[in-house]
C-alpha cells in the first residue's frame, strides 16, 4: 500500500517530468520554427520510430526537409503545436511530392554504400 509520502514524490516526479518534457517541446518548437524561417514555411509529419521516440518530419515550402526526433509522440504534438507547424496524418504522394532531394541523397539511394554506382550531381 502506498503512504502519502509515496504519493507526494510520485507527484513530485510525475511533475518533473512534465516540465523537462515541455522544456524538450520548447525546444524542438524553436528548431521548426528556425527551419520554416529559413526554407519559406514548413509543413510535417510524425512518425512513430518505436522506443526512440517520434520523428518530426518537416517539408519546407522551397522542398527541403529535415527532421527532429522527440523522445515521446505528445511532446512531438506539443512542439509542433507551438511552433504551428501544419502536420499531415500521412506522408502521402502529393506531400513527399513536395520534397526535393539533391546530390547527396541521390548518391546515399543509388546505394553507394554496398557498391552501387554515384549518380551524376543533380
Amino acid at each position: 500500500m502506498l503512504s502519502m509520502a509515496d504519493t507526494a514524490q510520485t507527484a513530485q516526479a510525475t511533475g518533473a517530468e512534465d516540465k523537462k518534457q515541455g522544456r524538450k517541446a520548447a525546444r524542438l518548437a524553436r528548431q521548426i520554427g528556425a527551419f520554416a524561417r529559413e526554407h519559406g514555411g514548413a509543413e510535417g509529419h510524425l512518425a512513430h520510430i518505436g522506443q526512440a521516440g517520434t520523428r518530426i518530419v518537416l517539408v519546407g515550402a522551397d522542398g527541403a526537409w529535415g527532421d527532429l526526433v522527440a523522445p515521446a509522440f505528445p511532446v512531438a504534438q506539443l512542439a509542433a503545436e507551438k511552433a504551428g507547424l501544419t502536420l499531415h496524418e500521412e506522408f502521402d504522394g502529393e506531400f513527399a511530392a513536395r520534397v526535393r532531394t539533391g546530390p547527396y541523397e541521390w548518391t546515399r539511394m543509388a546505394g553507394i554504400q554496398i557498391g552501387g554506382a554515384a549518380n551524376p550531381a543533380a
